[in-house]
């Protein structure tokens, strides 16, 4: 009975892994819109969404990553509107605040211009990010307001979730 238990949980856990939500998103420069520099692969966790970027030739140095409303990247990326905030909260206070959801943790890339460190954001899930758009910016991110929007600056990358 005990052994029967023991498989019956293993198998639960096999299943719910094997089930989990999940989307990879090809991303490309704004600069000209049909350069790939890889993919984000994003992941439901008991913990949150899971984002694992495979990405290249971007600059070195931490830079904002956000989720943001429209699932477009036209216009050097400005066709995905603002950050995600279902809420209207109106405050850009970082992946852990209170703030807008569409804050992500920075996106860190190594000197050889690849980022491959995923990340944990805590409050989203794969259905909510569907039919929305990953940006990432040219500086890093404060999660102020303060200069506007954290500072991130110039969107230089760009990917419709689907």
């Amino acid at each position: 009975m005990r052994k029967l238990l023991c498989l019956c949980l293993l198998l639960s856990g096999l299943i719910n892994a094997a089930f989990a939500a999940s989307v990879t998103i090809p991303l490309y420069l704004t600069s000209d819109g049909t350069t790939s520099i890889g993919t984000v692969t994003a992941t439901d966790t008991k913990y949150g969404l899971l984002l694992t970027p495979a990405l290249k030739d971007l600059p070195p140095g931490t830079h904002g990553f956000h989720i943001h409303v429209n699932p477009s990247c036209a216009e050097h990326g400005m066709g995905a509107g603002g950050h995600l905030d279902p809420h209207k909260t109106g405050k850009h206070l970082g992946p852990y605040g209170k703030g807008h959801l569409g804050d992500l943790p920075v996106l860190i890339v190594k000197q050889d211009g690849t980022a491959t460190l995923p990340v944990l954001v805590p409050r989203l899930t794969v259905k909510e990010i569907m039919n929305h758009s990953i940006m990432i910016h040219e500086g890093s991110d404060n999660y102020t307001d303060n200069p506007p929007m954290g500072g991130g600056g110039a969107r230089i990358a760009c990917g419709v979730i689907k």
